[in-house]
């Protein structure tokens, strides 16, 4: 049973990438959110950005973990910014579960130059706790292994390792 849990959604892929790579690297579990809207094509991307607009949760299909989130030494969420903001599965997540997340970190994942620290501090009002760790990461950017490495070290510092 893993100290770690790697908690994310995912619409194109690009944050479950990293996120596994982060959850192999880390030893962390690994557990994908999905909330049973249709999210794909060029309506489900419209339909995101308005979500995150409205600040829209819509209830998550049934997830399982190893262990009570409270237990995790470290909570790693990971979401794509939709208009700004934290994706709405992970909005809906943060709404139901955030008073049980004391430790924890975030993995955001984006497209533009802006790299969205302001979703931390959005992020932070439904957690017990202000986030310990947190990176940005522009896909198929020259930076973006420099930073998701720099991330795995600072868990790995954190966790003692």
């Amino acid at each position: 049973m893993s100290d770690v849990l790697c908690i994310y959604y995912s619409r194109t892929g690009r944050t479950k990438q990293a996120m596994e790579e982060i959850a192999s690297e880390v030893g962390g579990e690994l557990v994908r959110l999905r909330d049973g809207v249709e999210r794909g094509g060029f309506r489900g991307y419209l339909r995101c950005g308005l979500d995150a607009v409205r600040r829209q949760c819509e209830p998550l299909k049934r997830y399982e973990t190893d262990k009570p989130l409270s237990e995790y030494r470290l909570v790693i969420v990971g979401t794509p910014i939709w208009a700004g903001r934290c994706s709405a599965p992970i909005r809906s997540f943060l709404k139901e579960q955030g008073l049980y997340l004391n430790k924890v970190a975030y993995v955001v994942t984006r497209s533009s130059e802006s790299k969205f620290q302001e979703v931390y501090r959005q992020m932070d009002s439904y957690t017990a706790a202000p986030h310990l760790l947190a990176v940005s990461l522009r896909c198929n950017s020259v930076g973006h292994h420099f930073w998701q490495e720099q991330f795995i070290k600072d868990v790995r510092k954190y966790l003692g390792k």
